[in-house]
């Protein structure tokens, strides 16, 4: 028995629902800095208020993906999830540029992140679960080309109503600008209808059908060291020791920023580091007493992964740390060191503010773009030197943003940008897919985004640090550093194996 092949025009069906997701998420990558500067928020204070994105992510999505394998109901799978998560990321991009003061804007951050990432961690499981392998990349691209898409529309909005449609991009101190508010009105709706169109318009494999589909197909020797509901493959012995060890290095280094009174931001990254040592010491106390739950489960297989996650972890990690420099600090290295203003109730400041909206429509209209160009030059140079080249392109673009004094070159950096950003999305996937097993899909491409949120914890809690510190609170090192991190991440796309049997059609 064997998944039957999608038309083009189920796999769009499937994938229609990002549009809606990236929606959201460039509204609230392009305008969050922006809210938060607007309601009083200093240069170094704005990556800490971030911090909310990544610790939902870093909570739901395994969690999401694990009950998610888990899940049939009269919508299937992995659907509920998906109209959950819209209905209650709507009402967030609905409260969000309402927000009176700095803390609800942070706590409404922190809901609507949850929120989204409840819709989206089951996306990229769906993808496993309804297409065959050979074409699963196309599905993971058609995923990257409907980013990219939702992305322009939803960076361009604050631009488009103030240059368009004559709405006020300024307001008085403390107030979010019309321009924004209505940008998330319209966000809000999209993002709605869009998932509900995925919801509707698709229908998912039962479980007994996706078991069938595993017990005919051929497994590898790295999926069949994992039992599809047992934790085996890591001893508790070993689980024990790197509980203690994750403990005590955060115990230590926690020790140290208090004795130095370093900025208590950094704490999160250490007290969470002890945070889960505990709990991989409690994961393994409980294995000891035969104990088998979920929460052993989760522990567990994080220390389980697939040799293939492991080394697409590095790549991964070193990537999302250059985003989250760049989501978090254009704005304020465009309006301080193209247009030379921190002064938010001006206009100057505003207008710069609305130009990196334009920027990020053209990085994420670029990433639309070449969503399906990709797999192409995959097909003829290979999956790793694809997004190795990808990857630099946009390293370069970051850094090059210091060299340049005019606001109509920055579109030149942001074509690099837009590459690296198209293949961020897809080509992990598809070199991580085949090497999952599918009882597990969910599970571990929930995991797999602790390594897109683990480094944006670590920007939140360094990088204010760091420019604050070591360069004069200058905003615009955030996206060299940004730069270098991100081609240092495509140096490391050679160390995935080379053998991963990936097959990309044009």
């Amino acid at each position: 028995m064997e998944k039957r092949k999608l038309s083009f025009w189920e796999i769009w069906n499937m994938s229609f629902g990002f549009l809606g997701i990236q929606f959201g998420f460039a509204l609230q990558n392009a305008n969050t800095s922006r809210i938060f500067e607007t309601l009083g928020a200093k240069i170094d204070e704005i990556p800490i208020l971030w911090i909310a994105a990544p610790v939902s992510g870093l909570i739901i999505q395994p969690v999401i993906g694990y009950f998610s394998d888990r899940t049939w109901t009269r919508l299937g799978r992995r659907r509920p999830y998906f109209l959950i998560g819209a209905i209650l990321s709507s009402v967030a991009l609905f409260v969000m540029p309402n927000s009176p003061t700095l803390w609800i804007a942070a706590g409404t951050l922190w809901i609507m992140d949850a929120s989204i990432n409840v819709s989206m961690e089951p996306f990229r499981a769906f993808v496993g679960d309804n297409l065959p392998d050979e074409q699963r990349a196309l599905g993971f691209v058609m995923q990257s080309f409907f980013i990219g898409t939702g992305a322009v529309v939803g960076s361009v909005l604050p631009y488009l109503f103030t240059n368009v449609f004559d709405v006020s991009n300024v307001a008085p101190k403390g107030i979010i600008p019309d321009a924004v508010k209505w940008s998330f009105y319209i966000g809000g709706i999209v993002f709605l209808l869009s998932v509900l169109w995925t919801v509707f318009k698709t229908s998912e494999y039962t479980p007994e059908e996706l078991h069938a589909f595993e017990a005919n197909s051929k497994k590898d020797s790295e999926n069949n060291t994992l039992n599809p509901e047992t934790e085996t493959g890591v001893t508790t012995k070993k689980q024990l020791t790197l509980g203690i060890a994750f403990a005590a290095i955060g115990g230590i280094i926690s020790f140290l920023i208090f004795e130095n009174s370093l900025a208590k931001e950094l704490y999160i990254l250490f007290v969470g580091l002890i945070f889960m040592g505990v709990l991989f010491v409690i994961a393994s106390q409980l294995r000891t007493k035969k104990v088998q739950n979920g929460f052993t489960i989760i522990m567990t297989d994080l220390l389980n992964m697939p040799k293939t996650m492991q080394k697409l972890a590095w790549v991964q990690f070193f990537s999302w740390f250059a985003l989250f420099s760049m989501w978090i600090y254009t704005t304020q290295a465009v309006t301080q060191h193209i247009f030379g203003t921190t002064d938010t109730t001006s206009k100057i400041y505003n207008d710069a503010a609305d130009w990196v909206s334009v920027l990020f429509t053209v990085y994420n209209g670029i990433a639309a773009a070449v969503a399906f160009l990709l797999p192409i030059i995959a097909k003829k140079v290979g999956v790793r030197a694809t997004h190795l080249l990808a990857l630099c392109s946009g390293g370069v673009g970051l850094i090059s943003i210091y060299f340049i004094g005019d606001k109509q070159m920055l579109i030149l950096p942001m074509l690099g940008v837009g590459i690296a950003w198209a293949s961020i999305l897809s080509m992990p996937y598809a070199m991580l897919s085949g090497a999952l097993p599918a009882a597990k899909m969910g599970y571990y491409m929930g995991v797999f985004n602790f390594f897109v949120v683990i480094p944006q914890i670590v920007a939140a809690t360094i990088l204010g640090f760091i420019i604050k510190q070591f360069f004069n609170s200058e905003p615009i090192y955030a996206l060299i550093i940004g730069g270098a991190s991100m081609i240092l991440a495509g140096l490391l796309t050679l160390r995935v194996n080379n053998k991963t049997k990936i097959e990309i059609h044009e």
